[in-house]
């Protein structure tokens, strides 16, 4: 290991992110000066300002750099040390008091600067500042999105991306962390415009590694603009926090749940002329408990009935390191460049021991074996990526932004089935093993018009998915010890797959007469997917070229803008199927499960409208009401059906397939409500509903559509009992939800958190009780005229959360906001 590197490595870093350290340490000199005083509040008893930041500029009109900085110590004392001999200003700024600035002359040879007591008075306008700031909506509508400001409700109380996206209207988070948008898993996240990570699938930075305390604003499109990917229900855009106040800011934050859980975390920023650093950590180390139950009764082509059973208890040992590593640099002439990178590793382990019967109908004879699943999942994802954006001061909203970057996974996912007892041992290793690489590129123009009321957007971009030397190996196992694992070649495979996915759009938005607006695009995407297995026994080859339009007409109803409003949009979506769902392999679950992809899967194709509108009224209160329709062609649906031969000759009970089928079309029609409004200056209150007609496309050449009302609602109180503490109380429920062979059945949480802010708005202690009533259940209910299923899952939910943050440098705990209290389960795949 080359250690003169390292040494020289960290001795750059600290010089760039420790200016004035260096300087001390390097560079002392008879001329430079220690500048030191104290800043105390202006009233009569002239009481300490402890954690005010003081900063030290150049006094020259010409130059009014940065010189030190700092904050003073719990007796309001500060010491700014090594500041050359000039002339300077020096600023104080300390929360709830206007700032206090003061010249400063260091002279040649001097030693020390003593400025004396500064005395920073009240800020007389802070409570009509608030007043200003509590009067914006919760929800926003723009022309074709949602906004969600969740720095001004305390509904988006949670550790994590996750609980955020739990608390924002259409959106659903089920108990395995899974995302769906109006019922359907199938959208695009993406986090400050990139690809994000999600249980449901996708690359980048996984949600529950977010905490919510970073994320400034939700953006839900639910008919997104042509300037978005078309695939998926709709499109959720998260937006973090950027800090560009001076100095050191950030926050440290433990959080201790029960039953060992565990979550550091620690994010930090410094700004410094024309630079932003920000470094981040993010840890997990967190167990959880499962109880799960299934009975299944088969009609066998005999006409015999098999009933089966499985009762399984489960322990889950989540790990999981993040860290994330920017900077953010002003180029000349209305330029930044923007760069990161965030290596990530996980380690989940997962036991789960179960009780396996079968018994014929008729028939006293049971048969009872003892399963046992091992899982030792590992996975490492490092995301690097580079932005760029090119602004023209003369032109306003006219802009240049292009980003490239990638994401490297490497995971290995060995699982264990044992089976013992009955008429003979059985089991196998399935070892898994994923190596693939995301390669992304984008180029976004905005020109707006000469008058203002215009503009053009037009882009270009290409992902690449490339899956090298990825493995599914099936391994016997031996009551032996000592034996050796020996591969199955007849149900193993190697696999590689490469998908190409350009795209190029143009949409133009203009402000028409009388309160109109209107937005037009068109959106072209090409799906190029080729790969198979390694000895050629199976192959995928795909290649279409789409088309996706997208409209959106807005109309003012009131005299002053964002009022009252109507909206109209339409947008073409995409479904599109990936490599694993077309590959025709089985892909064991368990010893009862296996999962097969279709090679002949085609694309499901939706055309999505709706109608909303808002109304913003003077007391604060905020509506919003939406009537929406999906039409879906090639519906894609996950179909489970019996392997008659493996149930015959296994000595496992019923063996079951799951694959997935084009099922023909759907209509999907629903209403969406929200309402949130301040009832006093220490209660606020905000409620979400939805209510739609499902439609599942049947499986049974003979049978209709299958159709039946679902809905969704949220109800949330927000308090401020007394200054620096919050309480938030919020209930959530979701009805029975069709399946493609069934349905779900109902569940609902309630949730509860206090936070009391601390030492002058330094630190926060939280408490939170997610899932107070232990209520939170996943049932499952599948008929077919083969096969009766019930099934029953229940995660571990029900866990309180204690948290401390410490707030760093400017930054301070805001007034309704809970930070720190994660959320549950998370893992490699949900």
């Amino acid at each position: 290991m080359n250690y003169a590197f390292q040494l020289n490595s960290l001795l750059l870093l600290a010089t760039l992110g420790l200016p004035l350290t260096m300087a001390a340490q390097t560079a002392p000199t008879p001329s430079r000066a220690t500048v030191s005083g104290t800043a105390v509040d202006g009233g009569a008893k002239a009481e300490p300002l402890p954690f005010a930041t003081v900063l030290l500029r150049h006094a020259e009109a010409a130059d009014t750099s940065l010189v030190a900085s700092g904050q003073t110590a719990l007796d309001g004392t500060f010491a700014l040390p090594q500041v050359p001999a000039g002339a300077y200003r020096l600023r104080v700024l300390a929360l709830g008091y206007q700032s206090l600035a003061q010249a400063v002359r260091v002279v040649p040879g001097q030693t020390s600067v003593v400025v004396g007591l500064l005395k920073l008075r009240a800020g007389s306008q802070q409570l009509g500042e608030v007043q200003v700031t509590g009067q914006q909506a919760v929800v926003q509508q723009e022309l074709g999105k949602t906004i969600i400001n969740v720095e001004k409700d305390l509904s988006s109380v949670g550790g994590t991306a996750v609980n955020v996206l739990e608390n924002v209207p259409a959106v659903a988070v089920d108990a395995t962390g899974t995302v769906s948008l109006r019922g359907s898993s199938n959208l695009t996240i993406l986090i400050d415009g990139k690809p994000a990570g999600t249980s449901n699938g996708g690359p980048g930075p996984r949600l529950d590694q977010i905490p919510a305390s970073q994320i400034a604003q939700i953006e839900v499109m639910t008919n997104p603009s042509a300037k978005y990917d078309a695939s998926g229900a709709g499109v959720i855009n998260i937006i973090t926090k950027k800090n560009k106040k001076e100095g050191w800011n950030g926050q440290a934050a433990l959080v201790v749940g029960t039953r060992e859980k565990y979550s550091p975390s620690l994010n930090l920023s410094r700004h410094h002329g024309k630079a932003t650093w920000n470094m981040g950590y993010d840890g997990n180390d967190q167990l959880y408990r499962t109880r799960s139950n299934s009975q299944q009764t088969a009609l066998l082509p005999d006409g015999s009935s098999l009933l089966t059973g499985q009762n399984g208890t489960g322990l889950q040992h989540n790990r999981s390191h993040s860290l994330n590593l920017g900077l953010d640099y002003t180029l000349p002439k209305d330029q930044t460049l923007s760069v990161s990178v965030q290596p990530h590793w996980e380690h989940q382990t997962e036991t789960d021991n179960q009780l396996l019967t079968q018994q014929t109908a008729g028939s006293p004879t049971v048969t009872t074996q003892q399963g046992q699943e091992l899982a030792d999942i590992k996975v490492k994802v490092l995301e690097s990526s580079a932005s760029y954006r090119r602004t023209w001061e003369a032109h306003k909203d006219r802009e240049l932004t292009a980003n490239a970057g990638a994401v490297i996974i490497d995971a290995n996912l060995p699982v264990s089935q044992l089976l013992t007892g009955g008429t003979a041992p059985a089991g196998f290793q399935q070892q898994q093993q994923v190596k693939a690489q995301i390669y992304f590129g984008q180029v976004d123009y905005t020109l707006p018009s000469t008058d203002g009321k215009g503009k053009l957007e037009a882009g270009l971009k290409n992902q690449v998915l490339r899956n090298t030397g990825s493995t599914a190996m099936l391994v016997p196992i031996s009551l032996d010890p000592n034996a050796e694992f020996v591969r199955d070649d007849k149900r193993s495979f190697d696999y590689s797959f490469v998908q190409v996915m350009p795209a190029a759009y143009a949409t133009y938005s203009q402000q028409l007469a009388h309160g109109w607006s209107a937005q037009g695009g068109l959106r072209t995407e090409a799906t190029f997917l080729n790969g198979g297995l390694a000895d050629g026994r199976a192959s995928v080859n795909r290649q279409y070229v789409s088309l996706f339009p997208s409209a959106t007409v807005a109309k003012e109803l009131a005299k002053e803008p964002g009022q009252s409003r109507l909206q109209f949009s339409y947008a073409r979506r995409l479904n599109r199927p990936d490599f694993m769902q077309q590959l025709p392999l089985q892909l064991y679950q368990d010893p009862r499960n296996y999962r097969q992809g279709n090679p002949g899967l085609l694309p499901e194709f939706s055309h999505n409208v709706e109608l909303g509108h808002q109304l913003n009224l003077k007391n604060g209160a905020s509506i919003t009401s939406t009537v929406f329709a999906r039409f879906t062609q090639n519906a894609i649906q996950r179909i489970r059906t019996i392997d008659t031969l493996a149930t015959r000759t296994a000595n496992v009970g019923v063996v079951t397939q799951e694959t997935f089928l084009n099922l023909g079309s759907t209509t999907n029609l629903g209403l969406e409500m929200t309402w949130a409004q301040p009832l006093t200056k220490w209660w606020r209150v905000s409620a979400s509903g939805s209510l739609y007609r499902s439609q599942i496309a049947t499986n049974a050449g003979d049978a209709a559509n299958r159709s039946a009302l679902a809905g969704t609602a949220r109800l949330a109180n927000s308090f401020t009992p007394h200054k620096g503490l919050d309480v938030q109380l919020t209930g959530t429920v979701r009805s029975t939800v069709l399946t493609a062979q069934g349905r779900q059945l109902p569940t609902g949480g309630l949730d509860l958190a206090l936070r009391q802010r601390l030492f002058g708005e330094r630190a926060a202690l939280t408490l939170r009780v997610s899932d107070l009533l232990n209520t939170q259940v996943r049932r499952t209910e599948l008929t077919t005229p083969e096969l009766q299923t019930s099934l029953y899952n229940k995660y571990e939910t029900r866990v309180a959360w204690l948290g401390f943050t410490w707030f760093i440098g400017a930054t301070k705990a805001k007034a309704g906001n809970i930070d720190s209290a994660p959320s549950g389960g998370g893992g490699f795949g949900g």
